[in-house]
Order: C-alpha cells, then structure tokens, then sequence
C-alpha cells in the first residue's frame, strides 16, 4: 500500500519540503499539504507590507500551487485535532485524513487570554500576517477625515517594527496620527541595552509615545485599559504580545512542552509518536528551548525533508543542530533598521538594506514563477 506523508501547514520549516516534493511522489509516495489558504506570508516582512515597503505579493509563497506543481494533493482546511493512535487528523470540517507520516509546522498566535474584550472593533493581532493587509487597507480608507489615534501593544521586537511601520503608513500618505506603543514591563526587555536605546530613540524622534511599565488589560469600543487604570483612546489597535502555540498538540492528548508546543526530539520527531514531526513556532525542542524566531525555522527545512524521506523509508534519521548565534534585524519604518548579532550592533540604512536584501534572497529562493504578477 502506498505510504501517504502529511504536510500541515506550509510555513518556513516546511518550505524546502514543498520545493521538493517530487523527492517524495517520484518515488511513489502520497503527500496532501494542508493549509488554511491557498497562501503563506512572510511575518519578517509583514510590518514592512503594513507600511508600504512591500507588496503582498512580495511576501507570501503560493503554497497550493508548489504543491500542486510538485504533484501533491492540497486541501484547504484547519487540523483541529489529532488522533494519533489512529494515526489521522481531523479537520474543522470534520473530515480525517489518515496518514503514514505527519509534520507540523502551523505557526504560532498572539496570546490574549488575559485581555478582557467589550465590543471592540479595529483590533489586529500582528498574526496571522494576512491581517496586517486588512489594517493598512482600513487605516487608509479613513487616514484623511481625522487625526487617528493609533494604538500597539507589546515591546518586543513585532511592536517596535509595527510601530515604526505606522509611522511610515500615516506619513506616506500625508495622514495625521497620534501613535501609543504600550511596551509592558520594559521596551524590548531582554535585548541589549544598546538595542533597545536605538529603537527608543528612533521611535521617540518621529513622535512616537513609548510607554513603559503598564500592560494592556481590557480592551472596549475604541478604548484600551492599562494596568494601573489609564485608558488610551484608538481609532486602531495592534497587539504584539509576544508567540504561543496553538492548542492542538495540548488538545490531542500529545506531549507538549511548557509554553504547549509539540515536544520533540533532536530528530524534531515526537517524544512519544515517532511517525510525528514538526518544525518552527509550533514546536518545544526537548534538547533545551529555542528562541521563537524564523532563523530555526529556516535551519530546520532540510533536517525536516530528509527525516520524512527517511521515516517513510524506514532508514535512520538526521539530528537537528540549532548551532550558533543568529543575527536579528529590525526594520524601523523610516528606511533605517537596527542589526543585532553577538557583540555587533549598529542602525541606520545600511541595516535596513541588510534585511531587505536577505528577505528578497529568502523570498526568490522559494517563490514560484509568475507569483509576483499575482493579484492582491
């Protein structure tokens, strides 16, 4: 009987597999990708599309056609839960599909049970990334009949990039904004001072309100409560607030790690179901935890590829290395970024035309033809 390998999600882990599937069906096995949409974004360059950088065509990979092209089956849908005794997934729509060989890589959300919300409208997650197109297209329909009140929440790096990307979307098109970035405990805690002194001082000359110490609690109608009791009016509210899995693996009854990811090996296989691989956000490496950053995803694509080729052959697998410091660039919004590796920090536009150059390289790589005529 054919062996049949499922791909859920076609996100960075998984990209080397889609660009590859003939390894698997030439040798006659089946392989369904299953993704919510017929598209996969970039969430490097999301807040740059959210700003105007970019086009959405430049930052997504259409993932149903390099599957079709590679002569897979695609199915639009969402696994909402696995059975893997019975080794199936089952959709939303409850169909299940049975499978040899499985692998995640779907991503992560932006964690906001502990935020009460009260009819709110206007209010964006900074993912899934297609939500970041709704925003821009909404802030412009409305930018020119008022001062808006532009309001994000969360420190970390997403929130710096979305807050200078505002700045950059507002300015472009000759708008008017108060912009409020509520950064919790510390803008960019955990970052070298002197990463987080450049993106304060960046933010704050453009007039970008950085506040530091409060947290975002409850979100109502066009109004945000802050931890101590201060209310931020906002015409659009953006929340940053850091990664968390999604709560399939926790759901299905497979080991996780703490923060719920699908716990795996140094093979990137479950502890407990070896017909089960993941990659990216969605995982908890059990060796010792990795930063939630596209970098281990990256350096996880051809790990994941010749593991799935192996399980399906029954042939020893390849242990993942995470191996050593990674770079990080932020892009600022105003053509300058801030580049962080080890002990070398610097901004200005030379960062900038590092990040830009490394996505587009990222982006050609794994693009298909005729992708960026695609209509928006």
């Amino acid at each position: 009987m054919t062996k049949h390998l499922i791909l859920v999600g076609a996100g960075h882990a998984h990209l080397t597999c889609l660009k590859g599937l003939r390894d698997f069906t030439a040798q006659g096995y089946r392989v369904t990708v299953i993704g919510p949409g017929s598209h996969h974004y970039y969430s490097g360059m999301g807040p740059g599309m959210l700003g105007g950088t970019y086009r959405p065509q430049e930052i997504r990979f259409n993932s149903q056609r390099m599957a079709e092209a590679g002569g897979a089956c695609f199915v639009k849908g969402v696994v909402a839960r696995v059975k893997p005794s019975e080794r199936k997934v089952v959709l939303a729509s409850g169909e299940e599909i049975s499978y040899d060989v499985v692998s995640f890589n779907i991503g992560s959300g932006v964690p906001t049970a502990g935020i009460a919300f009260q009819n709110a409208s206007n209010v964006f997650t900074v993912k899934p990334i297609e939500q970041l197109w709704c925003a821009r297209k909404s802030i412009l329909a409305q930018l020119l009949s008022r001062t808006m009140e532009l309001v994000v929440g969360g420190g970390g790096p997403a929130g710096v990039e979305i807050s200078g990307n505002l700045w950059r979307l507002v300015r472009q098109n000759k708008g008017v904004a108060n912009i409020t970035l509520v950064a919790g405990r510390r803008l960019l805690a955990g970052f070298p001072d002197k990463v987080r002194q450049k993106a304060l001082a960046s933010l704050q000359s453009r007039g970008i309100q950085v506040v530091e110490g409060l947290h975002v609690t409850e979100i109502e109608a066009g109004r945000v409560r802050l931890t101590s009791g201060p209310q931020l009016p906002f015409d659009f509210l953006f929340l940053a607030l850091g990664v968390k899995p999604p709560g399939l693996f926790r759901d299905s009854g497979l080991p996780t790690g703490p923060d719920g990811g699908l716990l795996v090996n140094e093979f990137l296989q479950s502890v407990a179901f070896p017909e089960i691989f993941g990659g990216g956000d969605c995982i908890y490496f059990q060796p010792h935890p990795l930063d939630k950053v596209g970098v281990y995803a990256v350096r996880q694509n051809p790990v994941l590829q010749d593991n799935l080729l192996a399980a399906l052959k029954g042939r020893p697998l390849r242990p993942f290395q995470p191996d050593g410091a990674y770079l990080l660039i932020f892009n600022l919004g105003d053509g300058r970024g801030i580049f962080w590796k080890k002990n070398l920090i610097f901004s200005g536009r030379l960062a900038f035309w590092l990040k830009d150059y490394i996505d587009r390289r990222f982006m050609r790589q794994f693009q298909i033809s005729g992708e960026l005529a695609e209509a928006e």
